[in-house]
C-alpha cells in the first residue's frame, strides 16, 4: 500500500496535549503545513481527539493526535479530559504545549507520561510576545522548545526534536536486503579489497548485508570485482541481485548483464540509514552544477583519508569531469556539519553506517530546512557514471520520487 495508507501499526503516534487555548491545534497545523484542526480564540474549540495521518519527512508515516484541553470544565469537559487521557494509550511521543505558565495540569500530565515511559517534548508556544510571561516554576530538567505558529519560529526545531525522540523500533525499521532477495535466492556481493578496508576484516555495511541475507535464509556469494564474471558463469541460476562497492560501480555495471538487478552498498544504506527518495532526488542537483559552485562532502567517520580516498579524491574527480571544470569542494568529518548550509549547491554524504538512523535523518532534515539538496556517495557516483536509473531500479519508489520532480533519464558519462 502507498506510504500515506500505511497500517496504523506502522505509524508513529504523536499526541499533542495542553490546557485550552495554548495553541495545540495551531501547532498541529504548523507541523502538517495544512489546516488539519479548527483554530479559534474560544477556549475548548477542540472537543474530541482529532487524528491526522500523514508523511512527516524525513521521519515517515505518522499519526498526529490533537486533544481537548486538560483543564476543560463542566460535565462534558470531564468527558473530554477522560478521552484526552485515553489518547495516551496510543501515544508514542507526546508534545506538551504551554503558553508560558506551568500549572498543576502540566505537572500531572508530565508525571503520567513518565509513568507510561512516553517521551515528552515540552513546548512554550506563542513565543512572539502574545503569551503570558513564563513562570519560574517550570521543572529544571525540561528542555523547552520556543515556538510561534504566527511566525513559524521553532517549528523546524520541533520537527527535529520529534525525529530524535522517536523510539528506536520505529526509526530502525527499514531492511537492508531481505525484501529484495527472497529465502533460497542468492545475492552476489562485490567487495574490492583496497587500502581503506580494515586489515583482516570487511567494512560494516558489507558485514551487515551478509548477516541480513543469512538471517532471512538467503545466500551471499562474496567476490572481488575481478571475480564477478567467473562467479556469474559459475551459477546455474542468475542471482537475484548484484551489490557492489560504489567505487567499482563502473566495472561491475559493465560485467553484470542488464537482466540482473544491480545496486551498491551505499544505495542500500541510503535507505537503511536515511531516506532513499530524498537522497535520490538530491542527486538530480548534479545536472545543474557548474564550475565554481560550492559542494559539501560529509563523512560520518573520522578515519584518516588515504591517498585515493573516495570522499576527498574520487568523488571530486568524477564530479569535476562531469561538469567540465573545478568545483569548490568543502569537506567535513564526524558531527561537524556547518550550521549554515546556504553557501552550498549540494551536500554529498557518506552512508552513515556508523550512526543510528535517527542521527542520519536529523542531518537530512537539517539540509531540508536549509533548502539544500542532499545525496549520498553511491547515488552521486551512479549519477555521474550514467547508471543512476539502473542502480535505483530495485527501488521503484525512489525512481518515482525523481520522476515526480522532472527526471526522465540519467545522462551518460
Amino acid at each position: 500500500m502507498p506510504p500515506t495508507q500505511a497500517a496504523r501499526t506502522f505509524r508513529l503516534h504523536i499526541g499533542i496535549y495542553g490546557r485550552r487555548n495554548v495553541g495545540k491545534s495551531s501547532i498541529l497545523n504548523a507541523l502538517t503545513e495544512q489546516q488539519t484542526s479548527i483554530v479559534s480564540e474560544v477556549p475548548g474549540t477542540t472537543t474530541d481527539p482529532v487524528e491526522k495521518a500523514m508523511e512527516l519527512l524525513p521521519l515517515g508515516p505518522v499519526s498526529f493526535i490533537d486533544t481537548a484541553g486538560i483543564d476543560d470544565v463542566g460535565s462534558l469537559g470531564a468527558q473530554r479530559i477522560e478521552r484526552t487521557h485515553l489518547a495516551l494509550q496510543r501515544t508514542d511521543v507526546a508534545i506538551l504545549v504551554s503558553d508560558g505558565a506551568w500549572t498543576q495540569f502540566e505537572a500531572d500530565l508530565l508525571k503520567e507520561c513518565r509513568l507510561r515511559e512516553i517521551p515528552v517534548l515540552t513546548v512554550r508556544n506563542k513565543s512572539d510576545g502574545h503569551s503570558p510571561a513564563p513562570t519560574t516554576d517550570w521543572p529544571g530538567d525540561l528542555a523547552i522548545i520556543q515556538t510561534s505558529c504566527t511566525t513559524g519560529h521553532g517549528i523546524a526545531d520541533l520537527r527535529l526534536a520529534l525525529l530524535r525522540s522517536a523510539p528506536d523500533d520505529f526509526i530502525n525499521r527499514p531492511a537492508i536486503l531481505s525484501d529484495l532477495v527472497s529465502p533460497g535466492q542468492c545475492a552476489i556481493l562485490v567487495v574490492p579489497i583496497d587500502k581503506e578496508a580494515p586489515k583482516g576484516r570487511l567494512i560494516l555495511p558489507q558485514v551487515q548485508s551478509i548477516r541480513d541475507l543469512l538471517d532471512h535464509d538467503a545466500s551471499a556469494l562474496v567476490v572481488k570485482e575481478t571475480g564477478l564474471k567467473d562467479a556469474l558463469a559459475m551459477l546455474n541460476t542468475p542471482p537475484a541481485l548484484v551489490v557492489t562497492d560504489s567505487q567499482a560501480f563502473e566495472q561491475v555495471a559493465a560485467d553484470t548483464p542488464e537482466s540482473i538487478p544491480l545496486t551498491s552498498f551505499s544505495v542500500l544504506f541510503a535507505r537503511f540509514q536515511g531516506d532513499l527518495p530524498t537522497l535520490a532526488q538530491g542527486a538530480l542537483a548534479i545536472r545543474t552544477l557548474k564550475p565554481g559552485d560550492s559542494v559539501l562532502v560529509g563523512e560520518s567517520c573520522t578515519h584518516h583519508p588515504i591517498q585515493d580516498d573516495i570522499g576527498t579524491v574520487k568523488i571530486p574527480r568524477w564530479l569535476n569531469r562531469h561538469v567540465g571544470g573545478e568545483i569548490d569542494f568543502h569537506f567535513t568529518r564526524g558531527r561537524d556539519l556547518p550550521a549554515d548550509l546556504s553557501a552550498f549547491k549540494l551536500v554529498i554524504h557518506c552512508g552513515g553506517c556508523m550512526w543510528n538512523r535517527r542521527e542520519m535523518l536529523s542531518r537530512l532534515e537539517h539540509c531540508r530546512e536549509a533548502g539544500v539538496p542532499v545525496t549520498n556517495y553511491g547515488i552521486a557516483i551512479s549519477y555521474v557514471l550514467g547508471i543512476f536509473d539502473r542502480a535505483l531500479a530495485p527501488f521503484p519508489e525512489a525512481l518515482a520520487a525523481c520522476q515526480a520532480v522532472g527526471h526522465t533519464a540519467c545522462p551518460g558519462k
